[in-house]
């Protein structure tokens, strides 16, 4: 590496040592270090506008602000988040986890991909595009937002969008969260499925009774449990609560074409990301891929009732309970889903069983962007530029504040990221790869000056970014209106 990328990796190393746990109250003061280090890293590279948002009661955000030159040029503002997973467990890490350690062309380290690698990427890709135009100001008036609490489900993410609506007022939302397909197969998302979590708890009585003097002759919470787990979905994998499918938006055929062209082996991806899981399964008539990106979900994730010690205890249990979270996909709305599954347990209590529903936060609503959109399209030239390959359009199974952004500034969002599937974020030994995270600035530095234009007509190709960047000679692994997303 050289040019403009020479100091990027010790810069992302130093900031991976901030340890800032947002889910942890003992983190919280490594959360505020570290938004001071992205401040600090924002004015030296010669943000006007750099603030730090710690007033509570969100974890302290990041803004800045870098005006265009010309005054009429689109407002775009990029998110991103600055705060990490938990790192447990810390005896899987081969390295200590805030200890960056470069091998190769990987990085290892918490926050390597999620996401502290995807906003450093941000700052290179802006060097790269005033180094390539010889402009002193970008192309497009770029904001920032790096949240601190993504990690805990973003809980005061309206707060700060209601607080700060002015201040980050922009034209489009350039949302900084997700991966590409694949190295060999780059590709723009074009959404995220939201989701809502859940507690059933069945009760049939006061205290456990004897097994032998009780049973046969009392209602068990543990059994009345059980049939209703087994009654969310039917025989062909769907989900079998009533009117759960009525508002699905589904993916385009187009969509479902650049799908299906992806180079996805199951075999590989059970064996590899699945961890060893040895059949894939879902609703009939949809590929693995769909069932992961496009269609809803209703996921038993833990069931707990009786005696669960060393031994027996032959009891009739009077309490069980489990953990229902469910993704959603456009264009299923929150309150809807959740009283649908309301009235599903409320259906599925046999008599002498009482039934408590408890939704943990407001949930997160899903979000997809259409695939023609002229920001949609510009991102998706900039990557094909930066990789020199064709870049397909694809999906995320997993949820953000996308739908928020959208819904509180009133502009559309799209996707831009450059990590991979496999970086195994949220576990050990997470890690970015290097060139990719660098093709991503490339992009960058090429989508800022396409942006403007190319919601009118195509632009011409800035010059030098690839040589600016240091890779050159490197093998390279009025705008429509989307669909309506959900209103928090």
């Amino acid at each position: 590496m050289h040019g403009l990328a020479d100091d990027f990796v010790a810069e992302l190393c130093e900031w991976i040592a901030i340890p800032s746990i947002g889910a942890d109250p003992a983190h919280h003061a490594d959360v505020a270090r570290s938004a001071e280090w992205l401040a600090t890293a924002l004015r030296r590279d010669g943000w006007p506008t750099v603030e730090v948002w710690d007033t509570g009661p969100a974890l302290p955000a990041v803004y800045a602000c870098w005006p265009a030159e010309d005054p009429a040029a689109p407002v775009v503002l990029v998110y991103g988040h600055h705060d990490v997973q938990p790192v447990d467990p810390v005896e899987h890490w081969q390295h200590p986890p805030f200890e960056a350690v470069v091998r190769g062309e990987e990085l290892f380290g918490r926050g390597a991909s999620d996401d502290k690698g995807q906003v450093a990427m941000h700052l290179l890709g802006l060097r790269a595009h005033l180094a390539a135009t010889g402009q002193t100001a970008p192309s497009v008036t770029l904001k920032l937002l790096v949240e601190g609490e993504e990690e805990s489900g973003s809980p005061h993410i309206a707060t700060l969008l209601a607080e700060h609506r002015t201040k980050l007022g922009a034209d489009l939302v350039v949302f900084t969260d997700t991966p590409l397909f694949d190295r060999s197969a780059p590709t723009v998302c074009t959404g995220q499925r939201g989701h809502i979590t859940a507690t059933i708890t069945m009760t049939s009585g006061n205290s456990d009774l004897h097994s032998g003097r009780f049973g046969g002759g009392v209602p068990n919470a543990a059994i009345a449990l059980a049939r209703l787990v087994a009654a969310v979905h039917d025989e062909q994998g769907r989900i079998a609560i009533p009117g759960f499918y009525d508002d699905v938006r589904e993916p385009s055929a187009l969509e479902r074409e650049h799908f299906a062209r992806l180079p996805f082996d199951e075999a590989a991806w059970l064996a590899g990301p699945a961890d060893g899981v040895t059949a894939a399964t879902g609703e009939a008539g949809w590929t693995t891929l769909e069932r992961t990106w496009v269609r809803p979900t209703a996921e038993i994730t833990g069931i707990h009732g009786g005696y669960t010690g060393p031994g027996v205890k032959t009891i009739v249990p009077r309490q069980a309970s489990t953990a229902l979270t469910c993704r959603l996909v456009p264009d299923q709305q929150l309150d809807r889903v959740q009283e649908l599954i309301r009235r599903f347990v409320a259906e599925h209590t046999p008599p002498g069983v009482t039934a408590e529903v408890v939704f943990h936060g407001s949930g997160v609503p899903p979000y997809a962007v259409d695939i023609d959109h002229p920001a949609t399209l510009a991102v998706r030239d900039a990557l094909a530029a930066a990789f020199d390959q064709e870049v397909l359009f694809s999906r995320t199974g997993g949820s953000g504040p996308a739908a928020l952004l959208h819904a509180w500034l009133d502009v559309p969002v799209v996707y831009f990221g450059a990590t991979l599937p496999d970086d195994r974020i949220h576990a050990p030994n997470e890690r970015v790869v290097l060139p990719v995270l660098l093709r991503g600035a490339e992009a960058l530095a090429r989508l800022w000056r396409l942006l403007p234009d190319r919601l009118r007509t195509p632009a011409a190709e800035p010059a030098g970014i690839t040589a600016e960047l240091g890779l050159a000679g490197s093998a390279r692994p009025e705008p429509g209106r989307e669909q309506e997303a959900n209103r928090a």
